[in-house]
Parts: C-alpha cells; sequence; structure tokens
C-alpha cells in the first residue's frame, strides 16, 4: 500500500467528475469533490489535499478565479493545482497559472501521472 493520498477534485460535469474520481479512489487515493469553485474552495480550506484536480470552467466560481482567490489565501496557496481544460490556447497568457496543466481529453495515464507527481503513488492494493 502507497501514500493514499488526499485528492480534492474540482469540475462541474458529473460524469466527467465520477469517472476522474473513480480512477483516482481505485488507485488508492482519497477523494473529495466539488461540482464548482466556490465548493472547491471551501473544501480546501477545511481540508488540504496533497494536489488540487481543478476545471478551467465551471458555473459559480470558475478555475480561473478559484486560483486568484487561493493565491490570495497564505494558508492554502502553496498546495499545488493541476489545472485541466478543453480551452487550451496557443498561448499560455491567456489561461492562469496553474502547476500543472491536463488538457482534455487526457488518458488515465496522464491524469494518474500528473497527481503522482505532487500527491505520490496511489498505493491501491491492485490484484498482481
Amino acid at each position: 500500500m502507497g501514500s493514499g493520498a488526499n485528492i480534492l477534485l474540482v469540475e462541474d460535469d458529473a460524469a466527467i467528475r465520477e469517472s476522474v474520481a473513480d480512477c483516482l479512489v481505485f488507485e488508492g487515493y482519497r477523494v473529495r469533490s466539488a461540482s464548482n469553485g466556490r465548493d472547491g474552495l471551501d473544501l480546501l480550506r477545511r481540508e488540504k489535499p496533497a494536489v488540487v484536480v481543478l476545471d478551467l470552467l465551471m458555473p459559480v466560481l470558475g478555475g480561473a478565479q478559484f486560483l486568484e482567490e487561493q493565491r490570495r489565501d497564505p494558508e492554502i496557496a502553496g498546495v499545488p493545482v493541476v489545472l485541466m481544460t478543453a480551452a487550451m490556447p496557443s498561448g499560455r497568457n491567456d489561461i492562469p497559472q496553474a502547476t500543472a496543466y491536463l488538457p482534455k481529453p487526457f488518458d488515465l495515464a496522464d491524469l494518474l501521472a500528473v497527481v503522482a507527481r505532487f500527491a505520490g503513488p496511489g498505493g491501491a492494493g491492485k490484484p498482481a
């Protein structure tokens, strides 16, 4: 068994949120999720995860606003954020600065690799 680190997943699309959460849980991570940035920030302030996996375009509070509010709060400013987006522009100046980026659509292997960079391996007890 590995770290089983806490991951915060913030994604408004229920199907994507469930698929990503299921994948992470299967790999041994503990996942908390939110369907918008406001709820995600509330969870982030209560339970500092190893990494946040954040959608860019969401209702209530989008990924860019989430990152702005996170940076202003010294208690949570250092938590790494992986920004997921289907709206990857040609230049990085058009999107907010995050720790890492995961362009949609992505392979689950890419998701797991980027999460493991910040949270360590999940450590699920998978059969050999």
